[in-house]
């Protein structure tokens, strides 16, 4: 079983959205792809931002993204970034 849980996990992502506007994750499908992206990262050798040792890629990139060490851009934020 996954811990935190999908809903505890998109209520921290999407805390930091202002009320009215569109929340950053919608589903528990966007959730599992975050921290699909960020444990491909950690395996391609970048640095976790939590400790990690002896954890699974993916066990670390769920507790970031727990912890807000990772952030989750929107659409629009991350075409913005690319500009």
């Amino acid at each position: 079983m996954l811990h935190p849980s999908y809903s505890d996990l998109i209520n921290v992502v999407n805390s930091e959205v202002e009320p009215g506007d569109t929340p950053v994750v919608q589903s528990r499908y966007s959730i599992v792809i975050a921290a699909a992206k960020r444990a491909r990262q950690i395996i391609a050798g970048s640095e976790p931002e939590v400790p990690g040792y002896g954890k699974k890629p993916l066990s670390v990139a769920v507790e970031e993204l727990y912890e807000g060490q990772v952030k989750i851009l929107s659409e629009a934020d991350a075409t913005e970034e690319d500009d």
